[in-house]
């Protein structure tokens, strides 16, 4: 496939800047044989049924952006981007080609990076030192890393979190859980609709456009995932498994097809894949030429480009803050 079947016309004024409030009055696209409904999140409950599972992933984004400085006292900036060890990251850093390996650089006095090698897709990698907990580390001096599309300052970072966000592991949030509440959780458990947890850690690459000619040359990211027990007990029990956001797709397919429910994943899901655990998908509108959208596709087919093209006609906001749209998987 070539990569420019994903292109699109994406204005700049369809890119959402700050998220919707409340959560769960942002608008759903809703496919339906007879043509696209509109909805909102918060009528999620009645647009599923009793015996259906929700399953959400209960990351939590973590302060991934680190404004340091160089021994000398010049400024830089580490962007932590894929966890690879206990205290070792794949990551963006500036000014790289004045940050040669074995670089330490500080914050208020005190040395937390080293930087190391060049990785061969430009990023860096980098030692978190001293003797802190890592994630308490970066929870103490970072920042929260807005995606590159979004130029408005966020308020509260707390809304770059889920409702059910739990163990920080993450450097950008499952976006399509944003829109959930505890309120629209609670009115699916009374309608039998159950809810499961999977975390699978997101990294910057989910940001990525594809830059190769073909869509199979694209690499993808790694990732971590876990699948608790109990989740896996209620996806094999459930009538459908209703995924929210593309990195529970990830999560749950990548189970499916190693047998394994934790450890590193780099699953490319596109067209031709057999989908063996996902029924239904609420997803937020994806970049151009991105392998989220090239996941999309593989779940519904080329008729994701009439969704697109109808949700700009009628004003529905894109990407991470924007809103979303609920696909059920192509026979």
């Amino acid at each position: 496939m070539k990569t420019d079947e994903f292109e699109y016309d994406l204005p700049d004024a369809a890119i959402a800047q700050t998220p919707v409030e409340p959560r769960d009055a942002a608008r759903l696209l809703v496919d339906r044989p007879g043509g696209a409904v509109d909805h909102h999140v918060r009528d999620l409950p009645d647009l599923l049924a009793p015996g259906d599972l929700l399953v959400v992933n209960d990351t939590r984004v973590i302060p991934a952006r680190l404004h340091l400085t160089k021994a000398t006292g010049g400024h830089a900036e580490v962007l932590l981007a894929e966890r690879t060890g206990l205290r070792t990251w794949n990551a963006l850093v500036r000014p790289g080609r004045r940050l040669p390996p074995g670089t330490v650089l500080e914050h208020e006095g005190q040395p937390v990076v080293e930087v190391g090698e060049v990785l061969p897709d430009g990023d860096r990698a980098v030692r978190l030192l001293g003797d802190e907990e890592p994630l308490a580390l970066v929870g103490r001096i970072g920042a929260v890393p807005l995606p590159p599309y979004i130029t408005e300052p966020l308020g509260d970072p707390e809304r770059y979190q889920t409702v059910f966000a739990d163990r920080p592991g993450s450097a950008a949030a499952p976006t399509a859980g944003l829109h959930l509440t505890d309120a629209v959780l609670e009115r699916c458990r009374q309608r039998g609709i159950a809810i499961a947890t999977v975390d699978l850690e997101v990294g910057l690459g989910t940001f990525a456009p594809i830059r190769a000619e073909e869509v199979e040359d694209h690499v993808v990211h790694t990732e971590r995932y876990a699948i608790p027990a109990e989740t896996v007990a209620a996806v094999d029990a459930a009538e459908r498994v209703v995924a929210v956001g593309t990195t529970v797709v990830r999560t749950l397919e990548s189970w499916a097809a190693t047998g394994a429910t934790e450890g590193p994943t780099d699953l490319y899901l596109r067209r031709g894949h057999r989908f063996a655990k996902v029924d239904v998908l609420l997803t937020n509108f994806h970049v151009p030429r991105s392998s989220l959208l090239v996941l999309v596709d593989a779940f519904i087919g080329d008729r994701w480009r009439d969704l697109y093209a109808t949700a700009l006609e009628r004003g529905y906001r894109f990407l991470s803050f924007g809103d979303a749209m609920l696909l059920e998987r192509a026979p």
